[in-house]
């Protein structure tokens, strides 16, 4: 199935910002196809909508992308854990319902990021681990790489919405899963997000920020913003009226945003079902098999998060 067409102005966008023209993209989609088949190790998804997503993500530079795609598989065998529901287990959905994550469908201009609403209090740390809530929006982006051509073309900004956070919801992560989660959110994935902005923080928001803070590359730490409950300032990035009608806009309910997402999911059964045969084989890797090690480093070399 051809790439599907973007919008006039989403054109223009990819065209100044990625370096995207349709010839580049037929070539390099062709070329890339014909790179992972030579991969002996590796198993990867060759439908044009995904690769173009990998392409857009690393501005068309070829090496990257090759890289990027590399490092996206050979995280599912290295670092299986970041991901241990699948979209089939029972707990998957109930997760999902309770709206952890939610991408919100309207935006105000034809070329803005997508903003995804990240509530992570929705949640109880005794019932679910924090690697099964990552399960849950691993795939919510997966679909969200396919479906849509702002995320892929202009970006995502997500907001953090901490209302109700303990320090056991933090307690769930450790130094070696945040570096986990830090290579598979920079290094591994084509999203290119321009900003996180955290409002309702609590009392000990700032240890966990210099904490978070460690592990992420000199741009990203640029964009970061911290509101808590100053929700004007906010609005100067995240315009009011997109947001859930539950936070002042006109974006809908956040049942109904659920609602709307949960449908998606079911509507992409088939094609999740095939995507887990996809990642690795590192005893086939060309050279040196990756290892965990290689990737993220040695478990003891990281400090521990402590609480006052």
């Amino acid at each position: 199935m051809p790439v599907r067409p973007l919008s006039a102005e989403l054109a223009k966008k990819a065209s100044e910002e990625l370096n995207e023209d349709p010839q580049k993209l037929e070539d390099s989609l062709q070329h890339l196809k014909e790179w992972i088949s030579k991969q002996p190790h590796l198993r990867a998804r060759t439908d044009d909508q995904w690769l173009a997503a990998f392409l857009r993500g690393c501005k068309f530079s070829i090496e990257r992308t090759k890289q990027k795609i590399d490092l996206y598989y050979s995280l599912r065998t290295t670092a299986p854990e970041l991901r241990p529901l699948k979209h089939t287990d029972p707990k998957f959905m109930e997760i999902h319902d309770l709206g952890v994550a939610i991408v919100l469908p309207k935006s105000s201009n034809p070329t803005d990021p997508r903003v995804i609403l990240l509530r992570l209090g929705a949640y109880d740390p005794s019932k679910y681990s924090i690697n099964e809530i990552i399960s849950v929006t691993y795939v919510m982006q997966q679909i969200t790489l396919m479906e849509d051509d702002n995320f892929v073309v202009a970006g995502g900004v997500s907001v953090m919405d901490m209302q109700g956070v303990t320090t056991a919801h933090f307690t769930q992560v450790n130094p070696m899963l945040m570096k986990k989660m830090s290579v598979s959110f920079q290094d591994a994935s084509p999203v290119r997000m321009k900003g996180t902005h955290y409002v309702n923080t609590p009392s000990f928001f700032e240890t966990i920020f210099n904490f978070m803070k460690n592990f992420l590359n000199e741009k990203n730490k640029k964009r970061l913003y911290v509101h808590n409950t100053d929700f004007e300032s906010l609005y100067k990035f995240v315009p009011k009226e997109i947001l859930p009608a539950e936070y002042g806009g006109n974006g809908g309910s956040i049942q109904e945003l659920i609602d709307m997402s949960k449908k998606k999911i079911l509507e992409y059964k088939a094609w999740l079902d095939e995507d887990r045969q996809y990642g690795t084989d590192e005893s086939k890797r060309p050279g040196k098999p990756q290892t965990a090690e290689d990737i993220f480093g040695v478990e003891g070399s990281f400090r521990k998060l402590e609480f006052d």
